[in-house]
């Protein structure tokens, strides 16, 4: 429990402090935002901050702040601290300067960003990431309401009569739902009940919080201490041969609450809509401590169940928690966690088909949309029924999804360093959670079986510092030449 406490302590006071300084620096005006230059009542919309509050929240804090530390527990008690250190170094920081970043720059969303920042050849290489990542988002987002659906709600398993026509029912339900919403803007009509399942989200957080430490204090529950070891159920190069190592594994897992690159797409939306620049520090700073803070809940609610005993998947562990901790009420975080994934899955396949139509030039007519959606979604289906029958299949997925995630998280990253050289800022801020993640995603894809499968993890490591140190060189010498067009460096001949 003590373990936890320091934790919590280090999000909440490090939060506090860490976005002082990002103010300091960024130094917010007082000026019209684009919400009012660019004011045209579909995307440019001034909206009041608490509206902005839930609305950003809603956007970042689907299943990622639930499943992913529910895995990444299983490495143990050092989860309750890398949780609070990583948003507040590096989860809060890419959500408060990307926004901001995109609302000095007139709402302008990411691919332009990085066009900007990074130049047109960078552009095209994280349009295929981002494509990538918000492919896996749409499918992860189907698979685990899905999966929570049948498992806790129709309390079926894979063993039951018709558990499998029950389940393809569900996920054709959703899909349906996608393709649906690809024609028409029908996610207005859930956008007017899924405010209150962020709510309760939340709310659900605070209770697992509350029945967490109460049953820690009393001795009913156990939180392991790191001090202590590492837990027996936790994972080890023996139980789990396919997770040896804390570093990279658990950052690619613990996306959500940590780093996530998809906030970047979310970020510069709400952007469009801030009345004052003095709102994003709570709105982008803020709201992904508060992220932070569910993914601490969840992982401690996790790490109770497994030392009462109790195994399954990540989306039956969220059943488990939630029954054993909230009691009668256990239907309503299940509720939240079915509704709200779905109601960012759309968004994601949407965005999928507005990116390509775009880099292709095909016109947005409905036909168009039509047919480009059903190539999207079948794709989307083939993965999501390989990701079912696998017996590894969604552990496999989230993988690949938190590696796609992380690796949009570098490129913003390396625009909020470059912008931080351009306007003479301490860029380190940006640069060092850049290289960091850099060395994990390398890493990380160097060892995995559908990535180069190399097995020493000496060499992988080893290639990671080097391409993370050839990258480091670059983006200084590219920013040094930018500075110096800028005449912030004096033309002394050095690159």
């Amino acid at each position: 429990m003590i373990t936890f406490l320091i934790g919590f302590a280090i999000l909440i006071i490090g939060g506090y402090f860490y976005a002082k300084l990002s103010v300091k620096l960024f130094q917010p005006v007082d000026g019209p935002t684009p919400a009012y230059t660019k004011q045209d009542n579909v995307d440019f919309v001034p909206m009041g901050k608490w509206r902005n509050l839930l609305i950003n929240l809603l956007n970042i804090a689907g299943t990622g702040p639930i499943l992913g530390p529910i895995q990444g527990v299983l490495f143990g008690p050092i989860a309750f601290l890398t949780i609070p250190v990583g948003c507040v170094l590096g989860g809060a920081v890419h959500d408060y300067w990307c926004g901001m970043i995109s609302l000095r720059n007139g709402g302008d969303q990411m691919p332009a960003l990085v066009k900007k920042f990074l130049g047109k050849g960078i552009s095209k290489v994280y349009f295929v990431f981002l494509v990538l990542l918000l492919m896996l988002v749409g499918v992860v987002f189907v698979y685990t309401p899905g999966d929570l659906f049948v498992g806790q709600v129709l309390n079926m398993t894979a063993e039951s009569s018709g558990y499998w026509g029950v389940t393809i029912l569900v996920f054709a339900v959703i899909f349906a739902y996608y393709i649906i919403a690809t024609m028409m803007p029908i996610d207005r009509i859930i956008g007017k009940v899924y405010p209150i399942f962020g709510l309760i989200l939340f709310l659900a957080a605070l209770g697992i919080f509350l029945v967490t430490m109460l049953g820690a204090a009393s001795g009913r529950y156990v939180l392991n201490e790191i001090w202590d070891g590492i837990p027996a159920w936790a994972y080890t190069g023996v139980l789990n041969p396919s997770d040896p190592r804390y570093i990279p594994t658990f950052f690619v897992t613990v996306a959500c609450g940590i780093v996530s690159g998809f906030h970047s797409s979310q970020v510069t939306l709400v952007s469009r809509t801030l009345q004052k620049e003095t709102e994003g520090t709570a709105i982008f700073f803020g709201m992904m401590c508060v992220e932070g803070f569910i993914a601490m809940c969840w992982a401690a609610g996790a790490m109770v169940v497994y030392n009462m005993g109790m195994t399954g998947n990540a989306t039956q562990v969220v059943g488990m928690i939630s029954k054993e901790m909230l009691s009668v009420f256990w239907v309503v975080p299940v509720a939240s966690v079915i509704v709200l994934p779905i109601t960012s899955g759309d968004t994601a396949f949407r965005a999928v088909r507005i990116l390509i139509q775009d880099a292709l030039h095909i016109p947005k007519t409905k036909r168009n949309n039509l047919l480009i959606g059903l190539c999207i979604f079948i794709g989307g289906a083939l993965l999501l029924v390989w990701a079912k029958v696998s017996a590894d299949g969604f552990n496999i997925l989230w993988r690949y999804f938190g590696f796609a995630n992380q690796t949009i998280a570098v490129f913003t990253f390396t625009v909020i360093a470059m912008y931080m050289m351009r306007k003479d800022l301490p860029f380190l801020i940006g640069l060092v959670p850049g290289m960091f993640y850099l060395f994990i995603v390398t890493s990380f894809i160097l060892h995995q079986e559908i990535g180069f499968h190399i097995s020493n993890w000496n060499i992988c490591y080893a290639i990671g510092v080097a391409l993370t140190a050839v990258y480091t060189v670059v983006l200084w010498r590219f920013g040094r030449r930018k500075r110096r067009e800028l005449g912030l460096l004096k033309d002394d001949g050095k690159e």
